[in-house]
């Protein structure tokens, strides 16, 4: 997306949480896209992976660091304001 600084977005996340880059996930109309994967304890306790789209501003990268550090998927709950990022890819399910 024009006007998103990537490199700055991509710098945050690696220096706060664990993170893995992809070129394309198919879903290019929701980027950026960020997939917050559950936590060995998170998937445990029956975390699935959350899919973020349009995540284009640093609140919304803050928010999402924040969310992953009290645990994430399976631990923690879906904040509310992550909630409006929130979406189902195509050919998924919907997490339950």
């Amino acid at each position: 997306m024009t006007g998103v600084d990537h490199a700055a977005q991509t710098a945050r996340l690696e220096a706060a949480v664990p993170l893995r880059i992809s070129d394309c996930l198919d879903v290019c109309d929701q980027a950026n896209v960020i997939v917050v994967q559950p936590s060995a304890t998170g998937r445990a306790a029956g975390g699935r992976p959350v899919w973020l789209g349009l995540v284009n501003d640093p609140e919304a990268t803050e928010d999402i660091i924040t969310w992953v550090r009290s645990g994430g998927p399976g631990v923690a709950p879906l904040p509310e304001i992550l909630g409006l990022y929130a979406f189902t890819p195509p050919g998924r399910t919907a997490n339950p």
